[in-house]
Parts: C-alpha cells; structure tokens; sequence
C-alpha cells in the first residue's frame, strides 16, 4: 500500500503523536479536532491569574513515551517531592521516599501510619518492579491492587492510609480494585523519576507535541468533528461536519465511546472512571505547607486528596494567592454542589491542621469529569483492540489499546503510526 494521506481524527496525546511520526515519512496528514484547541483530556485555563488545569493531572517525568515525544525542559517542569503526607483529624505525617528525598528521611521513618515491616516490604517491591519492562509487567497474570499487595503481606492500615488514597488519585479506585498491572508500572515509574508539573499548565504538553506535528508537515483543524468514516478498498471517506475528503487511510484518536461508534470495533473499553475536583484560592498566608507534597485524606474518602498547586508551581496563582485543589472520586460527589464539596474540603483542612480554620478558601472552578479514564479491572488489558483492529485502512490510536494514562496515550501514537507507515511500504 503507498499512503500519501493520512487523515488523524482527534488531536489528544495519541492522535498529535501519530500525526507527527506519519508525517515525518512524508505523507500529508491532517488532524481534524472536536474542540476549539488540543488536547483532548489534557486542557488547561487561565482564570484571574490562575492556571487551572482540567482535572488533577501531573506528568510523570520517567515514562519512556515521555522522555521520547517531548522537550522536557522546555516545559519549565515544576516537581513535586516525592512521597505525601498522610493527614487524619489532628494528626500529618509524612511518607516519602528517603533514597530520594533525604530531608524526608527522619519524619518517614519515624511515621507510625506505617509499620516498619511495611517500609521494608516497599523497598523490596521497588527492587521488585524496577527490573521488569513494561510489555513484561502488562502480560503478567493479573490480579487486583488490594490482593496483589495483600499477597506481599502489607498490612490492611497501610492500604487503607496510603495506598487507598495515594493511587486512588492516580487509578481513581480508592477501593484499589484496578489492575494491578497499572499499580506496578506506576510505581516504577515513581521510583525512578518524578511527578511534576509544567509551568504553564498541563495543557503545555499536548500543545508542544501540536507543535511538532505541525514541524514535521501536519495540519491541525480544530472546531471541526468527524461525524462517519467509510472504509473502501483503495480509500477511506473522511465525513466532518462540514467537509467530505478522501484519504488513503485514517487513525482514529478519539474518546472511546466516539471511536468505537465510528470503527465498530466492540472491544474498545468504555466502561469508566470518574472525579471531581475543585479548585480553591486563599491568601499564602493561609495555605497549608507540605514541602510539595500531595495530601492524602487517610480519615475518610472526601476528599480524596488535597493538592497545593501553587506551592509545587508558583506561576499557577497571582502573587499573595495560593492554588489547592481537591479531588472527590465518590458517585455523590457529582451530585453536590460547590459549596457543599468546598465545606468538606474546608472541614477537612481544618481537621488537619488544628491552628487554622480556613475561613479563607474560595472555590474558584469545579470540573465534574465524567470520563477521566477508562476502567481498568484485572484483566482488561489482556482484550484491548491493537492499532490494525478495525481492518482495512483504518487504524486506532488511545490508551485504550494499552492502558489508561500519559505513557498509554503517547505509545499508542507512535504504534498506530507505526503500523501506517508499515503498511505503506508493502
């Protein structure tokens, strides 16, 4: 097959970085995006001097996706340190990382949310994790978080105060029912980089890789949804809401509701997890200090964390202010309204540090995220489609065809391209 268009529908992580690797070969590639801008999940705005971004969202700096498709020091990241502090009703500590935040070291031995038995079993697990690749940790047998851990003999307090909370940011399932194979790739990926945040925002990530989509020859059109794709034998027709075109092929990089209603394919995931998180503003004398650290709420399931934005990336609030942002996991919390999601926030602050009684919080945004990610059971990512499931010439790139998240995203782009750009050359 000699490709000389390619049409990409959808400019989120997967579709910008399948654009870009197509048409590095030379082909012509248009990317036809939805939305006003790019990005898909991954957005970004600026309100009153605020950055805020769609959802509680951070890069880790380790993923190989990561490190391959983006500049990372043109994102100007901002880092969080590692570990969190773990706060109940009058009492924080601190749980980090001591090979890799020293000043930590002292407050995370000395931490009594955590046994000793249990710090000895996370040094262990890293060793564990750290010496197997990805493809080897995703075909392995799979089980739940909380059992796969519970085999390695953690104790149910240490599940229930840290890893609940703690992943149930990253998985969205406090109940720790996911994969465990998110788990161990995920803290691999913590134990050998960082989480951070890039200056401007999340949304600096997608539209860097816009930008070098559009370097290697892509063209970018937003505000314009594909609505039907019509495979034939030696074309695909391209149907947008206000266009007809013909291409020699076409990756489908949308949501996977949209992608399996446009390639028919079945087993594309569409079962998922949802948050909402809220964002505060107050006074910097006023906020909370946690040496960069995420808040994990060990009490109760709302909220789930409380992140100081503004203390981890300065530029994310105006002088004399301070960012938070809190994240409720809870089906009910799509229910309640703002003042009743920022009470608990500010009950649950107050609770936590004693002194104070946050009086000055203002909930500023409050995205009620529906579809943040795919649900992710044991054993999904044993039936997820691959880039060639829809046959002929169209192809799917998402997370879906890997696993929910930054690096699934990213590698899912370059996969579906190459398997383009193979099919071209026979």
């Amino acid at each position: 097959m000699s490709t000389d268009s390619v049409v990409v529908v959808g400019a989120g992580l997967a579709g910008l970085v399948a654009a870009r690797h197509v048409a590095q070969t030379g082909a012509t590639v248009t990317v036809y995006e939805r939305q006003s801008d790019v990005g898909g999940r991954v957005q970004t705005r600026h309100q009153d001097g605020f950055i805020i971004d769609r959802g509680f969202q951070v890069l880790f700096t380790s993923y190989p996706a990561v490190t391959r498709e983006l500049d990372l020091d043109s994102l100007s990241l901002r880092r969080f340190t590692p570990g969190a502090v773990i706060a109940r009703p009058g009492s924080r500590s601190v749980l980090s990382d001591p090979l890799r935040d020293p000043r930590a070291a002292i407050s995370s031995l000395q931490n009594n949310e955590v046994t000793q038995t249990d710090k000895i079993r996370t040094l262990l697990l890293r060793q564990h994790v750290g010496t197997r690749t990805e493809k080897e940790i995703f075909e392995s047998p799979d089980q739940s978080i909380r059992s796969y851990l519970q085999e390695w003999g953690f104790s149910d307090d240490y599940l229930d105060h840290f890893i609940a909370p703690f992943y149930g940011g990253i998985t969205l399932d406090r109940s720790l029912s996911t994969s465990k194979r998110v788990f161990e790739y995920t803290f691999k990926s913590l134990s050998t980089g960082e989480i951070a945040l890039p200056a401007n925002g999340m949304q600096a990530v997608p539209q860097q890789l816009a930008m070098h989509a559009r370097d290697a020859g892509a063209s970018i059109v937003c505000e314009e949804g594909v609505t039907d794709i019509i495979d034939h034998t030696d074309s695909v027709t391209i149907e947008t809401d206000t266009t007809t075109t013909d291409a020699d092929a076409v990756i489908i990089a949308t949501d996977p509701a949209d992608a399996r209603q446009l390639t028919g394919v079945n087993s594309i995931p569409t079962d998922t997890r949802g948050c909402v998180t809220q964002y505060y503003e107050l006074p910097v004398t006023d906020a909370p200090e946690t040496r960069k650290k995420i808040i994990l709420n060990a009490a109760e399931p709302a909220p789930n964390t409380v992140v100081p934005l503004s203390n981890v990336a300065s530029e994310y609030a105006p002088d004399n202010k301070a960012l938070l942002n809190a994240t409720f996991l809870s089906s009910a919390a799509f229910e309640h309204d703002i003042d009743t999601l920022a009470e608990q926030t500010q009950s649950a602050l107050s609770s936590w540090y004693s002194d104070r009684d946050f009086d000055s919080l203002k909930p500023i945004a409050t995205d009620r995220i529906e579809f943040a990610q795919f649900d992710q059971p044991p054993g999904v990512h044993d039936a997820l489609p691959q880039a060639r499931a829809p046959g002929g010439r169209v192809y799917l790139a998402g997370d879906y065809t890997a696993w929910s998240g930054i690096q699934g995203a990213m590698r899912s782009g370059r996969e579906a391209a190459v398997a383009v750009n193979t099919d071209r050359s026979t």
